[in-house]
């Protein structure tokens, strides 16, 4: 890239420089001198500790490497987990454990701090995807359960392509059971209800056969309309909302008996838009385009034309929603869009966008982590400055939130909250504006995770359980220990178990009740939500407060869970529990269980030939198939068909899982290396058929030598031993700037 601006020691990639220049900086009010002074200096002083932490990684994989190939095989619990602990402790891979650490984070706002729901997480380079997920505050339970399986096509149900009464009959009966679980009456079941009114502030519901009111007068916060006939009618329950929307002209509430014509729930209360693993950014051109989409939505003036129904219209932010009280005076105001994090990339990668020259002369690229800080916070200004009652809000409190991906022990974790930190200072901000979301994904941060928590004790807003990429690193971690278990048997290994259990004890024990997220991982099928609705409550009554959801409509019917548990009420419980036991105690039984890691003695590896090679299938068809979107058309994140053409939500952690289980299996010649290269042609072809409907794809069966693709699939695999924990950044990033140039 030769189009560069110098300014203050960096060089910037002009297109860059124009944004921040031209859009940015006019924006928030800071004065370019400050700026580019400011984002100077802390590359200076804080890139060279970025370049330590990183080869601090590679000194502890080293020494585990070493360790592993001395002792092969499983660790059990015993005599051989305690030496195992100890050598742990020698490389600095665990460290002593912090006593007493109580997070004293300030002004976060309550869908952190107080409240349980849904949170999507969604490429920022998208404004379809990132206007859609920040509008998912409130969605349609009609829909959700109409347009999916959550209600069974059986018995005449199906979708069809018109409506279908029989179909509908179903949506608004579950809906009906919802209303008698979350807001029962004092007598009888909203089913047989026939209208809703307001007679002196309180709700009067008509039955088949008289009438009622609330079980709990209470729950009814505000409606619409007119009182003697309201048009939507507001209740809440566990804190979360739902709205009951009345239209005897609207299709479907002309035919209900009581004019209802849709449930409306409050959804995803907080959206992370995504800078890192669900997007292909690589340059500067690809890093202006996500800076753009999250100055625009803190603005609140990103759009984006969208076709429906043969109509184009533009998608904008929602305002927020306003009832009036019930007793008819006053207001009542509730926010009409999530509240928005964005996802930073971790400490590993630098991109090109801005060089700097290093402490030896070199010219470098700068560490993308210290750039998104510095950006994203900026950008974020915008929003800080807001009036109090400005329409399009996103903090009401005066925080930034920052999620931090793949930082491995409290070190890296204090890194990020000095780099924050100086970045506030560059702005003018108030110590510990920005908040941080610390993702408690890789294997040395789960095993001091109160550490890490007591490094950025005033930032923490959030810590969340990826165990996608959790299960990338423990992969890489054991490479050398001996051949990985198959995929399906790591979700009921014990490390599993004990990691999923550990988080929210031990934010509980670190005061992160009522002040920060407990989170709980992806639901990667969008398409099965009848699964999802069986499955996902295990979140919430493990005490987290949120949990990942792929869509705005698996937001709505996970909302669901959180009426049924009221998190709140149980981390308080879970809470006293964890409180009486002895912290020594905990964080042993804790780590004899979470450094157990998923290997097989050599002797039991012992699969089939039939079983061996429907684990290459299923890693090989996965890999090039999400890789095939990345490197040819800059996708991060999409619906990739699985080998059973079941549409899973792919990006980079589940691509770490398959590369670094391939890697393992070739590495202790569980397969050979011309098996998988048979089996990555022939998966190829697969993959090509799935994707035979896009006109912007190019195919790789046939075309192997050529196809840049196919080479960086290859590459991921057979290299995939040697890369930084197993990371799939470096590989991707390079062949895809392959194809932007070659483009």
């Amino acid at each position: 890239m030769s189009d560069r601006t110098l300014v203050h020691g960096l060089q910037v990639a002009t297109v860059l420089y124009r944004f921040i220049e031209d859009q940015v900086l006019p924006s928030t009010g800071v004065k370019s001198e400050t700026f580019w002074k400011g984002f100077g200096a802390v590359v200076s002083d804080l890139a060279p500790q970025n370049i330590a932490l990183l080869a601090e990684r590679d000194r502890i994989q080293l020494a585990m490497d070493e360790w592993h190939t001395a002792h092969p095989g499983p660790v059990a619990e015993g005599k051989a987990m305690k030496a195992y602990q100890k050598f742990l402790s020698q490389i600095g891979y665990l460290v002593p454990e912090p006593k007493n650490v109580q997070a004293t984070t300030k002004n976060v706002d309550a869908e952190l701090a107080r409240l349980a729901g849904p949170q999507l997480v969604v490429p920022i380079l998208n404004a379809r995807y990132a206007l859609n997920a920040a509008n998912s505050r409130w969605g349609s339970l009609y829909d959700a359960l109409y347009g999916t399986d959550a209600i069974s096509e059986d018995n005449g149900c199906e979708k069809g392509t018109g409506y279908n009464p029989r179909r509908g009959a179903k949506v608004i009966e579950y809906c009906r059971h919802v209303l008698d679980r979350c807001v029962p009456l004092k007598k009888g079941s909203h089913i047989d209800s026939t209208g809703y009114v307001l007679k002196g502030g309180k709700l009067v519901v008509m039955l088949k056969n008289g009438s009622t009111t609330l079980a709990d007068a209470k729950q009814l916060v505000g409606f619409q309309g007119d009182a003697k006939a309201p048009s939507s009618l507001l209740f809440v329950h566990n804190g979360l909302h739902l709205d009951l929307q009345i239209n005897k002209a609207h299709p479907i509430g002309k035919t209900d008996p009581a004019h209802v014509s849709d449930l409306v729930a409050e959804a995803a209360l907080s959206t992370i838009l995504d800078l890192e693993d669900s997007v292909a950014a690589v340059d500067a051109q690809d890093k202006v385009l996500a800076y753009s989409n999250w100055l625009g939505i803190l603005q609140g003036t990103l759009s984006e034309k969208v076709e429906k129904n043969g109509k184009l219209f533009s998608r904008t932010l929602n305002s927020d929603r306003v009832y009036t009280q019930p007793t008819g005076k006053g207001s009542v105001k509730l926010h009409g869009r999530s509240l928005l994090f964005v996802r930073n990339v971790g400490h590993l990668m630098t991109n090109p966008a801005i060089l700097y020259t290093a402490k030896d002369g070199s010219t470098q690229e700068i560490p993308e982590g210290i750039m998104d800080a510095m950006i994203t916070t900026t950008c974020a200004l915008v929003d800080l400055h807001k009036k109090k009652n400005a329409e399009i809000r996103n903090s009401r409190t005066g925080s930034v939130y920052i999620v931090k991906p793949k930082m491995h022990g409290p070190k890296e974790v204090a890194f990020a909250d000095e780099l924050f930190g100086r970045v506030e200072k560059v702005l003018g901000l108030k110590p510990s504006t920005v908040k941080l979301g610390i993702m408690d994904e890789e294997r040395r941060t789960s095993a001091n995770l109160k550490a890490c928590i007591a490094a950025a004790k005033s930032r923490v807003a959030f810590i969340n359980t990826g165990f996608l990429d959790r299960t990338g690193d423990e992969m890489h971690t054991c490479m050398l220990a001996g051949p990985v278990m198959r995929k399906g048997d790591i979700k009921s290994s014990t490390w599993l178990a004990a990691y999923e259990k550990a988080n929210v004890a031990v934010g509980l024990q670190c005061g992160l009740r009522g002040r920060a997220q407990i989170g709980k991982g992806m639901w990667a099928m969008p398409d099965l939500m009848a699964d999802m609705l069986k499955q996902k409550i295990a979140h919430p009554l493990s005490g987290a407060n949120t949990a990942w959801v792929p869509s705005p409509t698996a937001a709505a019917l996970h909302a669901m869970h959180y009426h049924q548990v009221n998190v709140p009420a149980l981390q308080k419980q879970m809470e006293k529990a964890v409180l009486k036991q002895d912290p020594k105690v905990l964080r042993q039984e804790t780590l004899d269980k979470l450094l157990q890691f998923p290997v097989v003695a050599k002797e039991a590896a012992n699969w089939s030939a039939a079983d061996k090679q429907k684990e290459l299938d299923n890693n090989a068809q996965g890999i090039l198939g999400y890789v095939v979107r990345w490197v040819d058309q800059g996708v991060g994140c999409s619906k990739v068909p699985d080998i059973n053409g079941v549409g899973l939500m792919e990006d980079r952690a589940t691509l770490r899982i398959s590369s670094q289980h391939m890697a393992n299996w070739l590495h202790h010649g569980i397969v050979t290396k011309a098996q998988v290269q048979k089996t990555m042609e022939r998966m190829a072809a697969v993959v090509d058929g799935q994707n035979a409907g896009d006109s912007e794809y190019h195919n790789m069966a046939g075309n192997f030598a050529k196809s840049a693709a196919f080479q960086a699939a290859c590459d991921l695999v057979f290299k995939g031993k040697a890369q930084p924990s197993g990371y799939t950044e470096p590989l991707l990033h390079a062949w895809r700037l392959k194809v932007k140039a070659a483009a």
